[in-house]
Order: structure tokens, then sequence, then C-alpha cells
């Protein structure tokens, strides 16, 4: 496997897109992809990888995406990196989301359809390949710290999963009682939760310091600010923001803590250093001026910070307003790091290009969101296609409800929104669009069969259970033979022509 070769980028690749995402068979001899000629580092190494991922930390919620929470130490490393305006979830629920993280593959691929609760016996599939195990090969020391997450039971967790160190917790803040592990073995069986950001970070910076001598991948997954958001006595009571802003005002601490690592071990040319969520907020934080949150496929829910630094290689101040997806990250490190993927075709795309600050887009083919195992949306450029809606969703209105048992209805009248124009998705465009509307519905098609048996089946039960005709844009569906009182509710106009048999 070729190392890294940043001198040669100018004459090579300048000015090239990113191809879709390949399946691994046609990656087996996958070279590094350089970013940008660093003509200052000498070293052949691959860099190193640490990732920041914070749990329902929202859109609005940094400083340098227009909050008022005190943030310098991130609006610091978007200063000297990229920063993504349109960066999106694959799923906006905690444990799918880090699915799609891991492996840049579509969770319900691994049976991941919701968040694991206490006890649970299942976990991520051990068909799939984590971003430590793809890394590995090339000579990657790896440490998990933070929530997981993605699985309790000792074969699920980080050391069965291609990381050689875990140091956190096996699901969110909120659940009773919360181990704190040490690679498989529980060291404390109800840890103090006010005192976690702090020692992931101390535990992410001897990691840094241990590590200084060959590549490493460090993932950090913060437990807050997720609901009850914590901080400890250093940050508590200390913002203006309630004990939300105290916990992502101490994250950003964190943050240049491991970043002061980072540079006091003079790695700052030789690591990629990612911050970012696993999705929206949830009843606290902001998701800017976005529709949704947390549990929900609009924007606010799954619309992420996105920032990523590397000293020397990515251009600094840089920000990126095409659409980006946590399912590249997979594609897009084992890329700059010259690994081959593993046997399972990935759903992301290789980004490097946007992280080097070009300005045309990769292709990217058309992205499902599901909840609960169900299609909800798909994304297709800046037009998103609603199918259908979750109870989170919706508020009941007019005594609509979103499901007839366990089947969630399929919308009779898709809704389109343009993002370009429409990022709050208040303005349903389907019916001036029919021809994108059934582009996307087709695009829908094409891809199911692509999904386990068991997804296939509910989408095919789900695509036959319509909604009515008479539902409103943005409304609850009602059942398929709801009957309006006339004095009470006006029908939409318009040309709603039914779904069955297209």
């Amino acid at each position: 496997m070729a190392d890294l070769d940043r001198r040669s980028f100018v004459k090579s690749v300048a000015g090239t897109l990113a191809l879709p995402a390949l399946s691994s068979s046609a990656q087996e001899h996958q070279q590094p992809s350089p970013l940008n000629a660093n003509p200052r580092r000498e070293s052949s190494r691959p860099p190193n990888v640490i990732v920041m991922i914070c749990d329902d930390l929202g859109y609005g919620d940094l400083g340098c995406y227009g909050s008022h929470l005190n943030t310098p130490n991130l609006n610091r490393m978007a200063g000297e990196g990229v920063r993504f305006l349109r960066f999106n979830t694959a799923h906006p629920v905690c444990s799918v989301s880090r699915a799609a993280w891991l492996t840049g593959r579509y969770a319900t691929r691994s049976h991941v359809e919701d968040a694991y609760m206490p006890g649970a016996q299942g976990g991520m599939d051990l068909s799939e390949k984590t971003l430590a195990d793809i890394l590995k090969p090339r000579g990657y020391k790896s440490m998990c710290i933070g929530k997981w997450h993605l699985g309790e039971q000792s074969q699920y967790l980080p050391p069965n999963r291609g990381f050689d160190a875990f140091f956190g917790v096996p699901y969110s803040d909120d659940m009773n009682p919360l181990p704190l592990i040490r690679d498989l073995t529980a060291i404390e069986p109800d840890t103090d939760r006010a005192l976690l950001t702090p020692r992931y970070t101390e535990e992410a910076v001897k990691f840094i310091e241990s590590s200084a001598a060959h590549p490493f991948f460090l993932w950090v997954a913060y437990s807050y600010p997720h609901d009850p958001a914590r901080a400890s006595g250093m940050f508590a009571g200390k913002s203006a923001h309630g004990p939300y802003g105290d916990a992502v005002e101490e994250i950003d601490w964190s943050a240049s803590e491991i970043l002061a690592a980072v540079s006091r071990n003079h790695l700052d040319e030789d690591t990629i250093v990612i911050f970012t969520s696993d999705h929206g907020p949830w009843y606290q934080g902001s998701p800017g001026l976005l529709r949704g949150r947390k549990h929900t496929t609009y924007e606010g829910g799954t619309r992420l910070p996105f920032i990523a630094r590397w000293s020397g290689t990515i251009p600094a101040g840089k920000v990126v307003n095409t659409w980006g997806s946590n399912l590249d990250l997979v594609p897009t490190i084992a890329s700059i790091c010259g690994a081959p993927l593993s046997a399972n075709p990935v759903d992301g795309i290789d980004i490097t290009n946007l992280l080097a600050g070009r300005g045309n887009p990769p292709e990217r083919g058309t992205i499902l969101y599901f909840m609960d195992g169900a299609v909800e949306c798909a994304r297709k450029g800046s037009w998103k296609l609603r199918v259908s809606l979750h109870p989170a969703e919706t508020d009941g209105f007019e005594g609509g409800t979103n499901r007839t048992g366990p089947v969630p209805y399929f919308f009779a009248n898709p809704e389109l929104y343009n993002l370009d124009n429409d990022p709050t998705e208040s303005y349903n465009v389907a019916h001036a669009n029919p021809a994108v509307v059934k582009e996307i519905l087709g695009d829908i098609e094409a891809l199911m069969p692509t999904f386990p048996d068991e997804v296939v089946k509910a989408y095919t039960a789900q695509r036959a259970n319509l909604d009515s005709q008479l539902t409103p844009s943005g409304a609850a569906p009602r059942p398929a033979n709801f009957t309006p009182d006339p004095r009470i509710f006006d029908p939409p106009r318009g040309d709603y022509g039914s779904l069955k048999g297209s």
C-alpha cells in the first residue's frame, strides 16, 4: 500500500471530484487519497485520526454556528480548518447514528433500528467492520473513549469491534445503572455522571501522549449534552444557559485539551481532528432555525455541526456549503489513510475534496432516512421527499395517527421540499415538481432490494398502507377511509393522484 504523498497532489488530482462510494472489491488496492500538498511534512506515515462526537449537540449550539454559548476553542478550530453547513446524520437516534458513523453503512443493514436499552442482549451485527477494524491493517493503534451504545454484551464492546482499548459507558447518561467500563470490565457499577467529560478528557490526553510514535485512531464520544445535561464542578453553573450550556462549554474545554495534547506532541501536521454530533438536540439545545429535533427526520433532527482540522493540509477558514453525510466518514478516512475497506459495501462517498475546500460537489445518489425500520424520507441533492411521518414528529393534528398497528402510513401525497430555498421545510412544492417526486420515488424503489429481507418486507407493507388523499401537507396522516366533517374541514386543493400502482 503506497503511503500518503502530498507532493504529487497538485500534478495528479488537483480539481478532481470525489467518486461515488465503491464496494470493497473495487477498493482492495485503494491508494491513499492525497488531500493537499504540504511540503513541510516529510513523514510518509498515514495521519492520526481523532473524532470527537457529542451526544445530542444541536446544529445551532456552537458559536461558529450562530450560538450565544461560549465555545471559543471550537470556534478557533473551525477557523483553523473547514466547517460544513450542510452535514447530516443518517439517522436521528443515538445507536443508529453511531452504527452509520463507524461503518459507513445504513444501520438498518446491521439490524440497528433504535437506541439500545440497559440489559439489551443484542448489538450491531458482528459481521460489520468498524473504522477501527479498517485502519488496523495500516498499523493504527486505536481507542474508544466515552459513550458506546452499540451493544453492552462483551462481544459487542469496542475491544471486540476493532478497538485496542475502551474507557467509557455502554449507553446514554439517562439510563440506569450506568457502569464505567475499562476494556471489557466494569470498574464502577454506577459512575458519577458529573465527572464523565473530564475523565474522558484525561484518558484521551493519556492516549495521545502514549501513542505519538505511530499512527493512531481516537474516538471520543461525549455523553453530553444529552438530557439530563451535566458538567463537573469546573463548569456547573458557570454558563448563562443552564446545565445544557454548562455541558457544552465543558466539552469546548475538553476539545481544547485534546488539541493542546496534539500540539504538545508536535502532531498538528500529522493529525486530522474532527468535531461533530450524532444527531440533533432533544428537549434542550438549538437546532438553529431548522424544523424538528432528535427523533425526527426533519433537518433539525439530522443536520449536524461538522468541523475538521489538519494543520498544513486542510485549508484554514474554509466553509463548505455542499452536502455531506456521516456515512462518508469511513470511506473518506480510509481513502486518506490508504486503508482498504471491508467486504461490506459502503453507502457513503469519499469527500476528501470537500475537506480540501474544493468547489465541485462529489457525485452522490439518493440518501434514505429510516425511523424504527420504516422509510420516512429521501434526499437527492437539495430535494427532500417525505413519504411517511413518525408519531414523534406530530402532535396528532385533528386526531390523525401515523400508524395502523405496527405499519406506518405511506403518504398518498408525498411532500417535497427544496432545502436550498426552504431549509426549514415549511413549503411543500410537490405539485410544482411532479417529475422530481417520481424520480425520487423510483430511487427508493431501486435501493430497497439492497437491504435485508426484513427491511424490504417492512417497506412493502408500508407502501401498501396509504393514508387518506385528504391529508394536508405537514399533517399527521389520516386513515384511508377518513371522512371529513365539512363544517370544520376544508380538503387540500390540487390534483392528488393516487400512488397505488405507481
